[in-house]
């Protein structure tokens, strides 16, 4: 896992403007900081940082291949699962390597197949290939979009980075927001390749993007396709077993320790039991780490939302499956800190978090790289079979907008009610969400004879492996890399995705229950509790002493009234919400609380130019 930026300039060589590259490449260190390295070419320059997590003395970067008609140089993120086959395939073809890496595989197969090479990896990637022959820069992300992936075109060729970051680092692109940029900003609908940073883009999931000297071209070459499933309940649950078996297989190889994130739900722990009896089988024992807060468990109050405290559960496991086990506990006054805030803040590069339970995040994988280089993560499990409590809410089902929405309202409010009147008029988010919607579902298809009921939660599934994943992937890529933790998401292995997608509703939820076949396709491996166990989301602190740091917080930010923050959020609903006399009590409070203190940040470190228009 690495950070990647570089820059095409058909009209400049690129060879006396070592500056801008370094600048670029500096900003990717949290993500590599193992090594760097820059290459320029003419009209190319890249620029990498590395993570180093397989041949470790052998895959550093940007790697070049020479060719009697050019260099074609690649700059790298991420891991191929598949890589071992792939090499043999290359092999057998006439390639030679000199190195262990999956970063050499995937330049040999650049130089075998093209940019074809993109459907025969199976991973987490992203990756920009230099192709010298051609002169033609080659963009290629994973197709989950679980590594980010952003570029920026220019008059005469463009900029990439990993991250926004790697680009604002460039003269050339400038620190502005438009009023669509906003409605990113303040929606949860993951608008495909919007990047909220005004021309700036994201490289699509499943997506090859090329820069030539005539533009910049795009195709697709994978999307999340409609087909028939022929199997019945017992095949599908054996075929999600052994997907299982061979996605965490693959997903243990690593030369660094590595580790799981349990949380005591289904996906952890199925996730986390799947781990160590494999790495049982070579005498090793697994490394577990979770999240707590100080005095949960002992003060917890259940809610529609978490009926139960995480903690018991992630013993049960622990125990059951014998992991090396450490729980990361956070107190109220870590979460509110201006300074761990700071770290969110410029993790994301924007302020579309999620409050205490980034910041937990954060925390915990600060935590953990103490101990391990890798992770792997339960997450997307409740996108993949359906684990939402929007999936069986029946106004969710059948509201015309992103079923999340519907939940997200009646759970915690809407936090936008924090803006300004009059910017919230200019920025009609209603009607923004709505024309999300509309072009997100017009192109789901729907297999003949299926029912109405069927292709609505076909269309719900899709949404939820298309949008609402992508959020949660980009959040938790950018909290791991902060502190060069690798995160890898097992139940995101395409192969996976594609199968589980196409089982029907009635599969999918055959007992009545939320994950019906990855409960059956791991019971075996699951203690009761967990078997038994209902969804709940990942966890929150209910510290009161949180809601109140929050209150001072903004208290202070109330003493300087001409900060910027105030041109986007009501200075007097704010003042209200600091100086209520009790303790913020509603979730929707709270978040408008966070939101603004997300937003003052944001505007102080990153200084955007905020144009409407």
């Amino acid at each position: 896992m690495c950070g990647i930026t570089g820059w095409v300039s058909y009209d400049r060589d690129l060879r006396t403007e070592a500056a801008a590259l370094h600048a670029m490449t500096e900003t990717m260190a949290c993500r590599g900081p193992d090594d760097r390295g820059v290459w320029t070419g003419g009209p190319a320059a890249l620029g990498h940082r590395r993570l180093a997590v397989i041949d470790l003395p052998g895959g550093r970067q940007p790697m070049t291949a020479g060719t009697p008609d050019g260099t074609v140089a690649l700059v790298y993120s991420g891991e191929s699962y598949n890589f071992t086959e792939l090499r043999r395939e290359l092999t057998a073809h006439g390639h030679r390597f000199g190195t262990d890496s999956d970063t050499e595989v995937v330049l040999r197969g650049y130089l075998a197949w093209g940019d074809a090479v993109a459907e025969r990896l199976n991973g987490m990637y992203a990756f920009a290939v230099w192709d010298g022959r051609h002169d033609r820069l080659v963009m290629v992300r994973d197709r989950m979009g679980i590594k980010p992936f952003y570029y920026h075109p220019t008059p005469d060729g463009v900029l990439f980075g990993s991250e926004p970051k790697a680009i604002l680092a460039h003269p050339l692109a400038r620190p502005r927001v438009r009023l669509d940029g906003l409605r990113e900003l303040f929606t949860f609908v993951k608008t495909p390749g919007h990047a909220v940073w005004d021309g700036m883009r994201e490289v699509e999931p499943g997506t090859v993007v090329t820069v030539d000297r005539t533009g910049v071209h795009t195709r697709a070459y994978w999307r999340l396709e409609t087909r028939p499933h022929p199997d019945d309940r017992a095949t599908t649950i054996a075929t999600v077993r052994s997907l299982l078996d061979d996605i965490v297989r693959r997903q243990l190889v690593a030369d660094v320790p590595r580790c799981t994130l349990l949380s005591g739900g289904l996906d952890s722990s199925a996730m986390t039991a799947l781990a160590a009896r494999q790495l049982a089988e070579d005498g090793e024992r697994v490394r577990s780490f979770a999240v707590d807060f100080a005095g949960q468990t002992d003060h917890f109050v259940a809610d529609d939302l978490r009926g139960t405290p995480d903690a018991p559960f992630v013993h049960d496991v622990a125990r059951a499956s014998d992991t090396d086990h450490q729980d990361i506990v956070l107190d109220a006054h870590t979460l509110a800190d201006p300074a761990v805030r700071e770290k969110v803040i410029r993790a994301r590069d924007v302020p579309m978090g999620f409050g205490d339970m980034d910041a937990s995040l954060y925390l915990l994988f600060r935590s953990v790289r103490d101990h391990s280089t890798v992770a792997l993560s339960g997450e997307s499990a409740d996108e993949v079979f359906g684990g939402y409590l929007q999936f069986f809410d029946e106004n969710a089902r059948r509201s015309d907008t992103f079923p999340w929405l519907v939940r997200h309202a009646r759970d915690f409010g809407e936090d936008t009610e924090v803006l300004r009147p009059d910017l919230t008029r200019a920025l009609d988010l209603g009607g923004y969400v709505a024309d999300g919607y509309r072009t997100a579902v017009s192109g789901i298809d729907r297999l003949d004879g299926e029912s109405d009921f069927e292709y609505r939660m076909r269309r719900i599934c899709h949404l939820h492996l298309t949008r609402f994943v992508r959020a949660l992937l980009d959040r938790k890529d950018r909290m791991s890399m902060a502190v060069g933790l690798e995160v890898r998401v097992p139940f995101c292995d395409h192969r996976l995705v594609e199968y589980v997608y196409n089982a029907p509703w009635s599969l999918k939820s055959f007992d009545g229950r939320e994950k019906s076949l990855l409960r059956e396709a791991t019971a075996d491996l699951l203690p009761k509790s967990v078997y038994d166990r209902v969804k709940s989301p990942y966890p929150s602190t209910q510290d009161p002493e949180y809601a109140v740091a929050l209150q001072d917080h903004v208290k202070d930010l109330l003493t300087r009234p001409g900060h910027p923050v105030f041109d986007l959020v009501d200075r007097e609903r704010v003042r209200r919400a600091a100086h209520h006399d009790a303790p913020v009590s509603t979730q929707a409070a709270r978040r408008g609380l966070e939101k603004t203190l997300d937003l003052a940040l944001w505007l102080d470190l990153y200084r955007p130019e905020i144009v409407a228009g």
